[in-house]
Parts: structure tokens; sequence; C-alpha cells
């Protein structure tokens, strides 16, 4: 029975100059990036194909994004994919790797056979999705109205390269949104049923490395987070195997429908369900896994380990304050029609939950956090 794997050949630079000449990037090469990283590598990388994501639209990936870019690039000869940003662009760029993807929606039903057919090189901009090591890309499926993860073998990098340089210019929300997302997978995957001692390994040093940073940047103020970049892009590559291998579960299921309906950005999607589902995990069942990680919890954060996700809250809020659900235009009819998505949806992800979630506790969460 598999334990534990990470796919991907791990690499680091220190620069983006040292990455293009030791990969050699040029003719042959899809480039997937926002124009805002460009400025890094124009320079090196003359002769690709170059995709901005912006050009295809704002806001989650989508099928519909997918689309376009495919119309574009079909007849445009390439053998290796190499994506350049956050998680919206490196998951779509991970289908650009397979033989056929479109139509996507058929992708995503499994209609279609699954090849890998191009190398794949994911180089993250952001702190936050560890999708350089995961075999996941997820989706807004705008006919459906939904956001769907699509998790196979054949989605996994060749390389996943780390560069710190491309985070400098991570503005605070960004890197607030895409490092509290790390957080959640780490904590999500900890406790998860698919979690062993290897995954948590991976989980704890992340959450360790996380809440440190915080409690400096809450200590001294935004600037704080520069020489830390490092280590916060370092965490979520680690969160990333994590999840990676044991899952995460109710507290990205449930941000799923918030995400598409509102256009929320996952990470602070995220954030807007996580307390109330491990508080709702801690009066459930108190004496499991979640107490193992709550005292660790509780000595990262100094408190009793009964008041974590209060002071957790409490330390986030200074890093990206937590909105309740009405603020972002959610109606009382949505939480009835979030559930349904999530409890038919999101099975995937459910299942990894720490313990079984009724559709009357689903809706229950949402109640109290609207």
């Amino acid at each position: 029975m598999k334990q534990f794997s990470v796919v991907p050949t791990i690499v680091q630079f220190e620069e983006c100059k040292q990455f293009c000449e030791e990969f050699q990037i040029g003719k042959g090469d899809l480039l997937f990036m926002s124009k805002s990283s460009y400025s890094f590598f124009e320079p090196y990388v003359k002769e690709a194909v170059v995709i901005f994501r912006g050009n295809y639209g704002s806001g989650e990936p989508s099928d519909e994004m997918v689309e376009k870019i495919y119309q574009d690039i079909k007849d445009i000869p390439y053998e290796r994919v190499i994506a350049i940003g956050g998680g919206s662009v490196l998951d779509v760029a991970k289908l650009f790797a397979l033989k056929q993807f479109s139509p996507v929606i058929d992708l995503f039903d499994r209609k279609i056979e699954l090849q890998k057919e191009k190398k794949l090189i994911l180089v993250p901009t952001t702190c936050g999705t560890g999708s350089e090591v995961t075999n996941i890309s997820i989706l807004e499926l705008k006919v459906r109205n939904t956001k769907m993860g699509l998790a196979v073998e054949e989605l996994f990098a060749d390389y996943a390269v780390l560069i710190p340089e491309l985070l400098n210019d991570l503005s605070m929300h960004f890197f607030a949104t895409s490092s509290i997302d790390a957080l959640i997978h780490s904590i999500e995957s900890y406790t998860s049923p698919k979690a062993n001692e290897f995954t948590q390994m991976f989980s704890l040093k992340a959450i360790q490395m996380i809440l440190s940073g915080y409690k400096e940047i809450a200590k001294n103020g935004e600037e704080a987070r520069k020489p830390l970049l490092g280590d916060f892009l370092m965490a979520s590559t680690y969160a990333g195997i994590a999840f990676g291998n044991a899952g995460c579960a109710a507290v990205h299921a449930m941000s799923y429908p918030l995400g598409a309906a509102y256009h929320v950005a996952h990470g602070e999607a995220n954030y807007a369900i996580f307390t109330q589902v491990y508080k709702t995990y801690q009066e459930m069942n108190p004496n499991g896994r979640i107490k193992v990680l709550n005292e660790f919890l509780a000595e990262i954060l100094e408190c009793d380990a009964n008041e974590v996700y209060v002071e957790i809250e409490t330390l986030l809020n200074q890093i990206l304050p937590k909105k309740p659900l009405h603020e972002y235009g959610v109606t009382e009819e949505d939480l009835i029609t979030f559930t349904e998505t999530v409890m038919t949806k999101q099975t995937r992800l459910m299942n990894n939950n720490y313990i079984e979630l009724s559709e009357e506790k689903v809706l229950g969460i949402y109640k109290a956090l609207y």
C-alpha cells in the first residue's frame, strides 16, 4: 500500500538567470506566466512561446480559460511546458502537458484517456499553493458553477523549481492569502485519515515555519516578511508534499463554492471557513489526532490547547482580516446551495475529513460563519 512519494525533482536557485541557463529555456518551450513575472525572464527566453495568463481573463482559472488558450496554441509544436506563477498559472499549465485535454469538461469527467506527453516544469511565484509538487489541477467549471479538482499521476511535474527571488515583489495581500492557504494545507493534511508519519513530518514543519513567521510579522510589521520569504516558499512546498499525499478536506471543499460564486481569492476563501470547521471537529471528537495537533499549535501560540482556534484566528487576523460570509455578498439561500454542492460535488475532499461531517453539520458551519 502506497505510503508516501515525492514525484518531481526539486531544484533550488537563488536567481531566475541561473534557472534559465541551467534549463536552457528557448525554442520548443511553452511558457505560462504573468506579465509581472516576465521582467525576470525576458532576456533569457527569446525563442520560447510565451502565454500570458492575464490575456485570458482574471480571477480563478476556469475551463473557459483553458479552452481559449488551447485554441491559440493547438497548432504550435512544443516539447516542454514551463509554468512560472501562482496556483492558477500552474494548475492551468499542468493540463497542457497532456496529450489531450479538450474539451476540458470531458477531461474532468474522465471521458478522455489521460496521457502525459510533454515535460512539465513548475516554478511557484507565491508561497501558498504547493501546486509545484502535487498532481492536482483545480479549475472553476463555468458550466457547473463550481470548482473541481482533477487529481491524477499524469499531472505531476518533472521538476519543481524554487526561486525565492520571484517572491520579492509579492504584495502583502497576496503573501497573506497564499501563505494562509499553505497553513491550511498543512493542518488539513495532518488530520486527514490518509496521513502517516511521513506526511505529518512535513505538515508539522510547515505549520511551525508559517506560524513562527506570522508571529514575527505581527510583532514587527509587514516589512518583516521580506527576509522570511524563502522560508515561506519552502514551507509552502513542505505543505504541498504533505497534502499531495494525504489530501485536503472540508475547509477546501466548503471554500470552493464561495470562491466560484463570489470570486473570493482561494486562500481568503479557505480562511473564511477554516477555524469554524476545526472548532466543529473539536466538539465532535476532541481526543483523536486533533488533540496532538492542538498541543503542537498551543506550544507555538503560547496558549492553552483548548484555545488554539481562538488564538490562531487572532494571529491570522493581523495578517489577513477575516470577514463573515455575508460581507462577500453571500445570501442565506446560498448556504443551502453551497451545502448541496459540497455534499454532492466535493466527495474527493470530504473523504479526507478528520471526522465525517453530515449535511446538517456542513450547513451549520456555513450558518455560523454567515
